[in-house]
C-alpha cells in the first residue's frame, strides 16, 4: 500500500496525527472537510508523486533529473497549479515536507530537493492516473475544449480524455442515474441525453448531468481501457523498454518542441506500455446531485474500482450522504462473506447493493481535515464502518440544535 506524508504545505500544518504523519492511500480513500482544509491538496500531491514514481519506473526521466534542486516546484506542482502553496503557506520553501512510499520508489521532498531511492518493484503495478477536477461542469458548454487555452495542465489532460472516451462510445450507454442514456453524435460533436420520452442535449440538461457525465465517462473509459490492457496485451520486452526509454530521451532533447507538445509526444509512445492498474482521484463526486444519485454515482465508481484489485479510487467530498453511503457498501461486503454460497441471499443483497460494489472495510480510509488547526486525522471505524462522529455529520447535528434554540424562544412567548 502507498502513503505519504505532508508537512507545511498549504493549508496543511501539523500534517496527519496518525500512524507517525503518514496517510495510508488505500483502495478507496475519501477526504472530508470544509472549503479551505486541503482536501484537494492532498489529492493533488498523491497525484502528483505518484505519477513521479511512474515516470521513474517507465523510464521517462532518470533520478537524478528529478533531483535537481527546485525541479518540483519548478516543473511538477504547477501541474495542478500548486507551486506557491509553500509559500502562501509559511514564507519558507524549506520548512516544507512531503513524503512518499510506494510500490516502487521512496521519494522525499525536503529543503527544496527531491531525495529519491528505489525499493522493491516486484509489487508494483504502472498505473493509469486521472484527477477529475470540480471544474468539469462547464465541459458541456464548450464545443472544442482543446482549443481552450487553459492554464491548468490537469484540466487540459482530463479534456483529452474526455475527448477520447466520446470517440470511443458506440450506441447507447446507460448512466448511473434516472434509467437514462447517452449517446454521441460525432457528426456534430453533440451528447445527447436520452430518456424513454425525450432526448436533449447536454448542453441544455440540468447541472447533475453536466457534472456527472464527463466523471462517468471518463472513469468508464479509462477503467475498462487498463482492463483490457491487462488482459490482452504483453509487457514490454526487454529490448522494447530500451527502444521506448530511448524515445522519450530523443523527445526530451528535441528543443523545436515545447513542453506540452514533449508531453503530449511521451503519452503517445507509452501508450504502448503495459497499465496494469487505474489511480482514479475524484473531486466532489456528489457535485449538483441529489442525495439518492449520489448513491447510484458512488456504487458505479466503487464497481469500476473493483474491475481490478490494483485499482484505486481516490475522493474528496462535502457530502455526508457520500460517508453514510460507503458504511453501506462497506456492510454489504461484510454481509456478502457471510452469505457464502447462498444464492436466495445472495440476489437479496444484490438488490439492496451490486455485489460489484461492495468495498471491504480493511481497504477503506477515510481522513477528515480540520482548516482551523491545519491537521488531518484519520476517521476512527466500528467493525470495519466509518464512525458517524465525523465533520460532515456533526455539521448536521449543529442545524438540529440551531432549531431546537430557536423553539427554546418562541415557548418563551
Amino acid at each position: 500500500m502507498s502513503r505519504i506524508r505532508i508537512k507545511n504545505f498549504g493549508p496543511i500544518q501539523d500534517g496527519c496525527l496518525d500512524n507517525d504523519g503518514w496517510i495510508e492511500i488505500s483502495k478507496t480513500t475519501i477526504f472530508i472537510g470544509n472549503q479551505g482544509s486541503g482536501k484537494s491538496t492532498v489529492a493533488k500531491l498523491i497525484s502528483t508523486f505518484t505519477w513521479i514514481e511512474k515516470a521513474l519506473v517507465r523510464g521517462d526521466y532518470d533520478k537524478k533529473w528529478f533531483e535537481r534542486k527546485n525541479r518540483l516546484k519548478n516543473q511538477f506542482l504547477n501541474y495542478h497549479r500548486l507551486e506557491n502553496y509553500p509559500t502562501q503557506s509559511n514564507g519558507l520553501w524549506g520548512n516544507t515536507e512531503i513524503e512518499y512510499k510506494g510500490g516502487a520508489y521512496h521519494i522525499k521532498y525536503e529543503k527544496d530537493t527531491l531525495c529519491i531511492n528505489e525499493v522493491s518493484k516486484n509489487n508494483y503495478s504502472l498505473p493509469q492516473i486521472m484527477y477529475v477536477p470540480a471544474e468539469r461542469n462547464f465541459i458541456a458548454y464548450v464545443k472544442s475544449p482543446k482549443e481552450l487555452k487553459l492554464s491548468s495542465d490537469s484540466l487540459k489532460e482530463f479534456l483529452t480524455e474526455f475527448d477520447n472516451s466520446k470517440r470511443e462510445m458506440k450506441g447507447l450507454m446507460q448512466l448511473p442515474i434516472n434509467n437514462v442514456n447517452i449517446e454521441y453524435d460525432k457528426l456534430n460533436d453533440i451528447l445527447n441525453i436520452k430518456g424513454e420520452k425525450y432526448k436533449v442535449k447536454l448542453t441544455d440538461a440540468s447541472s447533475g448531468f453536466q457534472s456527472l457525465v464527463p466523471l462517468y465517462l471518463v472513469s468508464d473509459y479509462l477503467s475498462k481501457s487498463v482492463q483490457k490492457q491487462s488482459e490482452n496485451r504483453e509487457k514490454m520486452s526487454t529490448e522494447e523498454e530500451t527502444r521506448f526509454k530511448k524515445g522519450v530521451k530523443d523527445i526530451w532533447s528535441n528543443d523545436s518542441l515545447t513542453n506540452e507538445q514533449k508531453r503530449l509526444a511521451i503519452s503517445v509512445l507509452s501508450s504502448k506500455f503495459n497499465k496494469t492498474s487505474f489511480i482514479n482521484i475524484v473531486e466532489e463526486p456528489e457535485q449538483n446531485l441529489f442525495p439518492t444519485s449520489q448513491w447510484q454515482l458512488l456504487k458505479s465508481l466503487l464497481e469500476l474500482n473493483n474491475i481490478n484489485s490494483n485499482n484505486k479510487l481516490i475522493m474528496t467530498t462535502h457530502s455526508p450522504y457520500i460517508i453514510n453511503y460507503l458504511s453501506i457498501a462497506i456492510q454489504a461486503d461484510y454481509v456478502k462473506k457471510k452469505i457464502k454460497s447462498n444464492n436466495v441471499l445472495m440476489e437479496k443483497l444484490n438488490a439492496i447493493v451490486p455485489i460489484e460494489s461492495t468495498a471491504n472495510s480493511n481497504s477503506v480510509s477515510v481522513y477528515q481535515l480540520n482548516e482551523k488547526t491545519g491537521v488531518i486525522k484519520k476517521l476512527n471505524s466500528y467493525d470495519g464502518i466509518p464512525s458517524d462522529k465525523n465533520f460532515l455529520n456533526e455539521s448536521l447535528a449543529e442545524s438540529n440544535n440551531l432549531f431546537d434554540s430557536l423553539l427554546e424562544i418562541e415557548q418563551e412567548l
